[in-house]
């Protein structure tokens, strides 16, 4: 049995599949943070509160790193971890850090501190020759307006150092420019208590769908589970509205895809310890990354994989940050693909009604998730607002998008906000 610190988590469906991997794996874990409260405000999903399981639940705080790696230093010597792990974007470098204090597997922290930094990513890419969009970073307004009129609108812009699509806008002249700006200047710390820097990143405005490439990376090798497709909503904002695996790519795209994210990967250093999360536009002059996420995807996608190939990305997680090979064998689920789609809100107010729990009955529906009557809603700007989601599978071939999209309609048919 080994045992693992856990440093913060996100309260959605890895907050419940990282502790069942953890458990199911023969294993045990501590849980640390700077914010209890953070867990216990949210209903979790299940039965019982994924902390429940905890070997320990320990308050320190994980935003100041000065103190936290002499902290963790003295706990490691009383309760011996054997690996250390996060599912929340904003703590992966420092879990690198306490990775490489103690003397844990996993990956090097620059290379996390790089993916997790948009800005970073982006220069560490290029100086490797990966194809990505025309980008400059700025943060005085001068010089953006300088560098949004050479890149040439429409633009996206993007905070450096959030996720989740936060405050992530496409701007179509200078006047939408200010407005995406100003937003991101009036929001100068994060969900977790972290001070953001202030620098803003512009991106030339990328052509083709948007796919993602699902890898473990160990022992130096980058493994590809397989790519996922990817819809988006909300504009100017772009909300990520439902997936599907696998994607129905050709095999010339699925292989570029492919090729690119290993490349990326490479070149920023992730190759062991590694389970990565890689954006790809499939751009009309080739592939191009749009972000390196190393950890499993979110947004369902790790249920999605699972529900098809058999391979649990949550247990090849935990395998990797305990240095253990992961095992990616799968096996035939009877599923040929399965997608989820969400439910987003394009005005704010509160749910009054929202109808679907008949849905659940439905043979190839595999979750139904709904918010209750009676919850303020704020008309959606990131992948935080959903109202809901609905996944569903196919048997015989590549049709649980168009299964989901049904479904989706029936919901919507049924939602009524005031």
């Amino acid at each position: 049995m080994a045992h693992l610190l856990m440093v913060e988590s996100w309260v959605g469906s890895m907050s419940r599949l990282l502790p069942r991997a953890i458990r199911e794996g023969g294993h045990e874990f501590t849980f640390l943070t700077r914010d209890l409260h953070h867990y216990l405000r949210s209903a979790p999903e299940g039965t019982a509160h994924p902390l429940l399981g905890a070997r320990n639940v320990i308050t320190a705080d994980t935003n100041d790193l000065a103190t936290l790696l002499p902290a963790i230093e003295r706990l490691h010597a009383v309760l011996r971890f054997d690996g250390v792990l996060t599912s929340c974007d904003y703590y992966l470098p420092t879990v690198a850090r306490i990775a490489g204090r103690l003397g844990l597997p996993g990956p090097g922290p620059e290379a996390v501190e790089n993916a997790c930094r948009k800005d970073a990513t982006r220069r560490v890419l290029a100086d490797a020759g990966v194809p990505g969009p025309r980008y400059a970073v700025h943060e005085e307004w001068a010089d953006l307006v300088r560098a949004a009129r050479e890149i040439g609108y429409p633009l996206v812009v993007k905070p450096v150092d959030l996720c989740a699509g936060m405050y992530v806008r496409r701007v179509d002249d200078e006047e939408q420019l200010a407005t995406a700006v100003r937003a991101l200047s009036d929001f100068p710390v994060n969900a977790r208590g972290q001070r953001r820097d202030p620098a803003v990143q512009l991106e030339e405005l990328l052509d083709g769908p948007e796919v993602s490439v699902e890898t473990v990376s160990y022992a130096g090798a980058v493994h590809v589970v397989g790519v996922t497709d990817k819809s988006i909503g909300g504009a100017p904002a772009f909300i990520e509205t439902g997936h599907m695996f696998p994607a129905a790519l050709s095999a010339a795209d699925a292989e570029a895809a492919e090729h690119t994210a290993r490349t990326a990967l490479k070149a920023l250093g992730l190759t062991d310890g590694v389970v990565a999360h890689t954006e790809i536009k499939l751009t009309s002059a080739g592939p191009r990354v749009v972000e390196v996420n190393p950890r499993p995807a979110g947004n369902r996608i790790t249920e999605l994989v699972r529900h098809v190939t058999g391979i649990d990305l949550a247990a090849a997680f935990v395998d990797v940050s305990l240095g253990h090979r992961p095992d990616l064998r799968g096996g035939d689920t009877g599923l040929r693909s399965a997608a989820v789609g969400f439910l987003v809100p394009e005005a704010a107010g509160t749910l009054e009604a929202l109808g679907g729990d008949e849905l659940r009955d439905r043979p190839d529906v595999l979750e139904l998730q709904l918010a209750e009557p009676g919850r303020p809603v704020t008309a959606a700007g990131s992948n935080n607002e959903y109202l809901g989601h609905v996944m569903a599978a196919d048997a015989t071939g590549l049709g649980a998008r168009e299964r989901v999209e049904a479904l989706l309609g029936e919901l919507r048919s049924g939602l009524v906000i005031r």
